[in-house]
Protein backbone atom coordinates (compact mmCIF):
# COMPACT_ATOMS: atom_id res chain seq x y z
CA UNK A 1 0.00 0.00 0.00
CA UNK A 2 0.87 3.54 -0.75
CA UNK A 3 1.50 6.01 1.91
CA UNK A 4 -1.84 7.47 2.41
CA UNK A 5 -2.17 11.55 1.50
CA UNK A 6 -5.90 11.30 1.18
CA UNK A 7 -9.42 10.70 2.21
CA UNK A 8 -12.63 11.00 -0.48
CA UNK A 9 -15.66 10.71 1.64
CA UNK A 10 -19.04 9.39 -0.07
CA UNK A 11 -21.82 11.45 1.47
CA UNK A 12 -25.36 10.16 1.56
CA UNK A 13 -25.14 6.96 3.62
CA UNK A 14 -21.13 7.64 4.97
CA UNK A 15 -21.65 11.21 6.90
CA UNK A 16 -25.39 11.87 6.24
CA UNK A 17 -28.43 10.04 6.24
CA UNK A 18 -31.82 11.78 5.24
CA UNK A 19 -29.67 15.29 6.07
CA UNK A 20 -29.01 14.00 9.33
CA UNK A 21 -25.49 13.67 10.77
CA UNK A 22 -24.06 9.74 11.63
CA UNK A 23 -23.09 9.73 14.70
CA UNK A 24 -19.39 10.36 14.91
CA UNK A 25 -19.26 11.63 11.40
CA UNK A 26 -18.18 15.32 12.57
CA UNK A 27 -15.16 13.89 14.36
CA UNK A 28 -14.06 10.94 11.53
CA UNK A 29 -13.53 14.26 8.96
CA UNK A 30 -11.89 16.78 11.69
CA UNK A 31 -9.45 13.42 12.55
CA UNK A 32 -8.54 13.55 8.53
CA UNK A 33 -7.66 17.28 8.82
CA UNK A 34 -5.85 17.21 12.31
CA UNK A 35 -3.59 14.36 10.70
CA UNK A 36 -2.91 16.67 7.54
CA UNK A 37 -4.59 14.60 4.71
CA UNK A 38 -6.28 15.89 1.96
CA UNK A 39 -10.49 15.58 2.86
CA UNK A 40 -12.33 15.65 -0.60
CA UNK A 41 -16.01 14.70 -0.64
CA UNK A 42 -17.43 12.62 -3.67
CA UNK A 43 -21.01 11.96 -4.36
CA UNK A 44 -23.83 10.83 -6.95
CA UNK A 45 -26.57 12.97 -5.02
CA UNK A 46 -28.61 14.60 -7.63
CA UNK A 47 -31.99 16.21 -5.70
CA UNK A 48 -29.52 19.26 -4.46
CA UNK A 49 -26.78 21.13 -5.56
CA UNK A 50 -23.18 21.50 -4.35
CA UNK A 51 -23.89 24.72 -2.37
CA UNK A 52 -26.89 23.31 -0.78
CA UNK A 53 -24.83 19.79 -0.31
CA UNK A 54 -22.09 22.12 1.41
CA UNK A 55 -24.97 23.58 3.46
CA UNK A 56 -26.04 20.06 4.85
CA UNK A 57 -22.82 19.25 5.60
CA UNK A 58 -21.84 22.50 7.58
CA UNK A 59 -24.99 22.02 9.37
CA UNK A 60 -24.22 18.42 10.62
CA UNK A 61 -20.83 19.85 12.06
CA UNK A 62 -18.74 19.05 8.86
CA UNK A 63 -17.14 22.53 7.43
CA UNK A 64 -16.77 22.34 3.48
CA UNK A 65 -16.78 24.84 0.48
CA UNK A 66 -19.01 23.98 -2.05
CA UNK A 67 -16.25 24.04 -4.43
CA UNK A 68 -15.08 20.42 -2.15
CA UNK A 69 -17.40 18.89 -3.67
CA UNK A 70 -17.71 16.48 -6.34
CA UNK A 71 -20.98 16.26 -7.79
CA UNK A 72 -22.54 14.19 -10.36
CA UNK A 73 -24.12 16.55 -11.88
CA UNK A 74 -20.94 18.97 -12.27
CA UNK A 75 -18.97 15.95 -13.69
CA UNK A 76 -21.93 15.32 -16.11
CA UNK A 77 -22.25 19.20 -17.18
CA UNK A 78 -18.31 18.78 -17.95
CA UNK A 79 -18.74 16.01 -20.14
CA UNK A 80 -21.68 17.64 -21.98
CA UNK A 81 -19.64 20.54 -22.75
CA UNK A 82 -17.08 19.17 -23.62
CA UNK A 83 -19.15 16.10 -25.92
CA UNK A 84 -21.70 17.78 -27.35
CA UNK A 85 -20.87 21.44 -27.27
CA UNK A 86 -23.23 24.30 -26.94
CA UNK A 87 -26.37 21.39 -27.12
CA UNK A 88 -29.96 22.48 -25.69
CA UNK A 89 -30.70 19.37 -23.18
CA UNK A 90 -33.82 18.11 -21.47
CA UNK A 91 -33.59 17.51 -17.73
CA UNK A 92 -35.15 14.99 -16.05
CA UNK A 93 -34.02 14.33 -12.60
CA UNK A 94 -35.21 14.87 -8.72
CA UNK A 95 -34.40 18.12 -7.38
CA UNK A 96 -32.83 21.21 -8.71
CA UNK A 97 -29.02 20.78 -9.42
CA UNK A 98 -29.51 23.54 -12.34
CA UNK A 99 -26.73 25.97 -10.57
CA UNK A 100 -24.21 22.53 -10.93
CA UNK A 101 -24.62 22.47 -14.69
CA UNK A 102 -23.43 25.41 -15.35
CA UNK A 103 -23.03 26.37 -19.45
CA UNK A 104 -25.71 24.01 -20.34
CA UNK A 105 -28.59 25.60 -21.66
CA UNK A 106 -31.76 24.10 -20.56
CA UNK A 107 -35.02 23.22 -22.17
CA UNK A 108 -38.61 21.26 -22.38
CA UNK A 109 -38.83 21.14 -26.29
CA UNK A 110 -36.58 20.10 -28.93
CA UNK A 111 -33.22 19.09 -26.91
CA UNK A 112 -29.75 18.40 -28.60
CA UNK A 113 -29.20 15.93 -25.48
CA UNK A 114 -31.32 14.07 -22.69
CA UNK A 115 -29.47 14.50 -19.07
CA UNK A 116 -30.83 12.04 -16.59
CA UNK A 117 -30.14 12.82 -13.06
CA UNK A 118 -31.52 11.05 -9.79
CA UNK A 119 -34.59 9.20 -9.75
CA UNK A 120 -37.84 10.11 -8.26
CA UNK A 121 -41.75 11.19 -8.79
CA UNK A 122 -40.59 12.90 -11.89
CA UNK A 123 -39.34 9.24 -13.32
CA UNK A 124 -43.24 8.56 -14.67
CA UNK A 125 -44.13 6.61 -17.27
CA UNK A 126 -44.59 9.36 -19.60
CA UNK A 127 -41.40 10.63 -19.01
CA UNK A 128 -39.46 7.80 -19.41
CA UNK A 129 -41.56 6.94 -22.35
CA UNK A 130 -40.54 10.18 -24.20
CA UNK A 131 -36.35 9.52 -23.05
CA UNK A 132 -36.94 6.60 -25.06
CA UNK A 133 -38.90 8.18 -27.99
CA UNK A 134 -36.36 10.95 -28.10
CA UNK A 135 -33.44 8.02 -27.84
CA UNK A 136 -34.74 6.31 -31.02
CA UNK A 137 -35.16 9.56 -32.94
CA UNK A 138 -31.23 9.57 -32.14
CA UNK A 139 -31.00 12.22 -29.38
CA UNK A 140 -27.95 10.95 -27.01
CA UNK A 141 -28.78 10.40 -23.45
CA UNK A 142 -26.70 11.49 -20.61
CA UNK A 143 -27.14 9.53 -17.58
CA UNK A 144 -25.21 11.34 -14.48
CA UNK A 145 -24.75 8.13 -12.94
CA UNK A 146 -25.51 4.41 -12.78
CA UNK A 147 -26.75 4.21 -8.80
CA UNK A 148 -29.13 1.20 -8.46
CA UNK A 149 -30.44 2.94 -4.73
CA UNK A 150 -30.20 4.91 -2.46
CA UNK A 151 -31.18 5.19 1.44
CA UNK A 152 -34.02 7.24 2.78
CA UNK A 153 -35.24 8.03 6.28
CA UNK A 154 -38.20 4.80 5.71
CA UNK A 155 -36.36 2.73 3.47
CA UNK A 156 -34.22 1.66 0.04
CA UNK A 157 -35.78 3.63 -3.12
CA UNK A 158 -34.44 2.60 -6.27
CA UNK A 159 -31.83 5.00 -8.59
CA UNK A 160 -31.26 6.06 -12.21
CA UNK A 161 -29.23 2.42 -12.42
CA UNK A 162 -32.44 0.45 -12.73
CA UNK A 163 -33.96 1.92 -15.66
CA UNK A 164 -30.82 2.31 -17.65
CA UNK A 165 -30.84 -1.18 -18.57
CA UNK A 166 -34.23 -1.62 -19.84
CA UNK A 167 -33.81 2.11 -21.80
CA UNK A 168 -30.53 0.78 -23.65
CA UNK A 169 -32.22 -2.79 -24.33
CA UNK A 170 -35.51 -0.80 -26.07
CA UNK A 171 -33.13 1.67 -27.92
CA UNK A 172 -30.05 -0.68 -28.92
CA UNK A 173 -27.86 1.84 -27.73
CA UNK A 174 -25.36 2.25 -24.74
CA UNK A 175 -26.41 5.21 -22.87
CA UNK A 176 -23.10 7.42 -20.92
CA UNK A 177 -22.89 7.59 -17.64
CA UNK A 178 -20.70 10.04 -15.89
CA UNK A 179 -20.97 9.65 -11.48
CA UNK A 180 -20.11 6.57 -9.35
CA UNK A 181 -19.19 3.97 -10.33
CA UNK A 182 -17.84 5.64 -13.42
CA UNK A 183 -14.13 6.19 -13.30
CA UNK A 184 -14.45 10.11 -13.98
CA UNK A 185 -15.66 10.90 -10.67
CA UNK A 186 -12.92 9.33 -8.85
CA UNK A 187 -9.94 10.50 -10.85
CA UNK A 188 -11.48 14.15 -10.93
CA UNK A 189 -11.77 14.12 -6.62
CA UNK A 190 -8.33 13.20 -6.77
CA UNK A 191 -6.83 15.65 -8.82
CA UNK A 192 -9.23 18.01 -6.95
CA UNK A 193 -7.39 17.25 -3.64
CA UNK A 194 -4.17 17.29 -5.19
CA UNK A 195 -3.22 13.25 -4.40
CA UNK A 196 -2.77 10.09 -6.10
CA UNK A 197 -5.54 7.74 -6.59
CA UNK A 198 -3.35 5.03 -5.11
CA UNK A 199 -2.34 7.20 -1.98
CA UNK A 200 -6.00 7.82 -1.16
CA UNK A 201 -8.56 6.06 0.84
CA UNK A 202 -12.29 6.11 -0.17
CA UNK A 203 -15.07 5.35 2.15
CA UNK A 204 -18.55 5.23 0.78
CA UNK A 205 -21.29 2.87 1.74
CA UNK A 206 -22.05 1.08 -1.60
CA UNK A 207 -19.93 -2.29 -2.24
CA UNK A 208 -19.74 -1.62 -6.11
CA UNK A 209 -19.98 1.59 -6.78
CA UNK A 210 -18.43 3.16 -3.97
CA UNK A 211 -15.61 0.62 -2.98
CA UNK A 212 -14.86 -1.60 -5.66
CA UNK A 213 -14.65 0.70 -8.52
CA UNK A 214 -12.28 3.16 -6.46
CA UNK A 215 -10.32 -0.21 -5.97
CA UNK A 216 -9.73 -0.46 -9.37
CA UNK A 217 -8.59 2.94 -9.99
CA UNK A 218 -5.89 2.06 -7.24
CA UNK A 219 -7.47 3.51 -4.35
CA UNK A 220 -7.77 1.73 -0.80
CA UNK A 221 -11.86 1.18 -0.47
CA UNK A 222 -13.43 1.32 2.89
CA UNK A 223 -16.83 0.06 2.98
CA UNK A 224 -19.29 1.06 5.92
CA UNK A 225 -22.13 -0.98 7.47
CA UNK A 226 -24.73 2.21 7.38
CA UNK A 227 -26.53 3.79 4.78
CA UNK A 228 -27.45 1.52 1.65
CA UNK A 229 -24.86 -1.11 3.25
CA UNK A 230 -26.62 -4.86 3.26
CA UNK A 231 -24.81 -7.35 4.60
CA UNK A 232 -26.46 -10.25 1.84
CA UNK A 233 -24.99 -8.46 -0.96
CA UNK A 234 -21.05 -8.39 0.54
CA UNK A 235 -21.42 -12.11 1.14
CA UNK A 236 -22.39 -12.52 -2.39
CA UNK A 237 -19.58 -10.58 -3.60
CA UNK A 238 -16.67 -11.90 -5.42
CA UNK A 239 -14.69 -9.61 -4.77
CA UNK A 240 -14.35 -7.65 -1.47
CA UNK A 241 -13.18 -4.33 0.09
CA UNK A 242 -9.86 -3.71 1.23
CA UNK A 243 -11.19 -2.58 5.03
CA UNK A 244 -14.50 -2.91 6.19
CA UNK A 245 -15.70 -0.82 9.35
CA UNK A 246 -18.92 -0.31 11.28
CA UNK A 247 -19.55 3.35 10.75
CA UNK A 248 -17.29 6.38 9.54
CA UNK A 249 -16.61 6.70 13.33
CA UNK A 250 -14.11 3.53 13.25
CA UNK A 251 -12.46 5.41 10.95
CA UNK A 252 -9.68 7.31 12.86
CA UNK A 253 -8.69 4.32 14.86
CA UNK A 254 -8.32 2.51 10.56
CA UNK A 255 -6.12 5.42 10.14
CA UNK A 256 -4.20 5.19 12.69
CA UNK A 257 -3.26 1.04 12.58
CA UNK A 258 -2.72 1.67 8.47
CA UNK A 259 -0.35 5.23 8.92
CA UNK A 260 1.97 2.92 11.05
CA UNK A 261 1.85 -0.27 8.97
Amino acid sequence: MADIEGVLFDIDGVLLTSWQPIEGAGAAVRDVRERGLACGFLTNTTSRSSELIAQGLCDAGIAVEPDQIVTAARLTAEYVRTTYPGAKAWLLSNGNVSSDLEGIELVEENPDVVILGGAGPEFTHEALSRVLQLLLDGVPVVAMHRGMMWEAATGLRVDTGTYLPGLEEAAGVNIAAVGKPSLTGFLSATELMNVDPEATVMVGDDLIGDVLSSQRMGLTGVLVRTGKFRQAVLELATQQPDYVIESVADLPALLETLLKS
